[in-house]
């Protein structure tokens, strides 16, 4: 396969992105096939934002192909500020055989990528989370014995982990419903795409404000209400307040006849999910965050060998 970079689900072929869930669910049935997959390569991780399944994934799955993972954090300040993202980018290139940011902006994963001469890959930003959806799709498959027979809604407040879900979902050929609070959906651009992704491949995509309208799911997925960075007091208490019904409870699971609730994490319960349900059966949450492992790895093997 064919693979540049990984920056975001919208640049990603049917083709490609089954590849690579093939592949993931490959190296985890497998792993000691993949050990030295990454032998005397080095990964430089850039991290602007706060991380934990991110920053593990990646640091533990690039150990387990047997490469190594340089954290760069917050201390460096942000993309931009300090030095030239060019000059950034330029630099890294120099000793790393691949970066992997976690950042504000998506113009720094492009800015990375335009100049980088290693590929990159987009950890998260403010549009995308690429990495989340794959191991997400890669979760379903071995869930569903056919992906694109699946009904996927998402539930929520509408960011870069449903633009990225939707998109993939769109590829894929999956139906896919997006609810959202009105003023907090996805934008128009986002929207178009996944329309025009839809139609060619025939997969049904909706969007609506009345949670009322969700229809017949196999799988929910919901995400935080309130972002990272976000949590003043005030506005948290008016976003519970308009978000209160369009929470993922056992009761909208029932009557959606849904048996899978996915989450990214981390999840604050009792918001957008109730313990119970993210506690049950039906959750695979867990799967979900191991998967981001498998699912990076699959990029990183597919990016860095031939």
């Amino acid at each position: 396969m064919s693979l540049q970079n990984f920056l975001a689900d919208d640049q990603l072929s049917k083709k490609q992105t089954l590849e690579l869930i093939e592949l993931a669910k490959k190296i985890k049935t497998n792993p000691a096939d993949y050990a030295q997959a990454l032998a005397g390569k080095s990964v430089a991780m850039i991290f602007e934002k706060p991380s934990l399944r991110t920053h593990v994934s990646f640091d533990m799955g690039i150990n387990k192909l047997g490469g190594h993972a340089l954290y760069l954090g917050q201390q460096n300040g942000k993309l931009g500020e300090r030095e030239r993202i060019s000059d950034y980018a330029n630099n890294l290139s120099c000793y790393a055989d691949a970066i992997v940011a976690r950042v504000f902006s998506n113009d720094s994963i492009e800015g990375l990528a335009k100049h980088a001469s290693v590929p990159v890959v987009n950890a998260l930003c403010d549009v995308y989370h690429p990495c989340q959806s794959l191991a997400d799709f890669v979760t379903l498959s071995e869930t569903f014995d056919d992906l694109e027979k699946v009904k996927l809604a998402y539930i929520g407040d509408g960011n870069n982990v449903s633009n990225s879900l939707m998109i993939m979902a769109a590829t894929l050929g999956v139906d896919f419903t997006l609810v959202c609070p009105e003023g907090h959906g996805p934008s128009k651009e986002i929207l178009a795409k996944t329309a025009s992704f839809a139609a060619q491949s025939g997969a049904k995509f909706s969007y609506t404000n009345n949670i009322d309208e969700l229809g017949q799911q196999d799988a929910i997925y919901t995400d935080t209400w309130v972002s990272m960075g976000d949590e003043d007091p005030t506005k948290k208490a008016l976003i519970l307040e308009k978000f209160a019904s369009y929470q993922v409870n056992h009761e909208l699971m029932n009557k959606a006849g849904a048996n899978v609730v996915m989450h990214c994490q981390p999840a604050h319960l009792g918001e957008e999910i109730t313990e119970e349900l993210f506690d049950s059966e039906m959750s695979v949450v867990f799967q979900e965050a191991e998967n981001r492992m498998w699912a990076q790895n699959a990029v990183l093997v597919t990016l860095l060998t031939d």
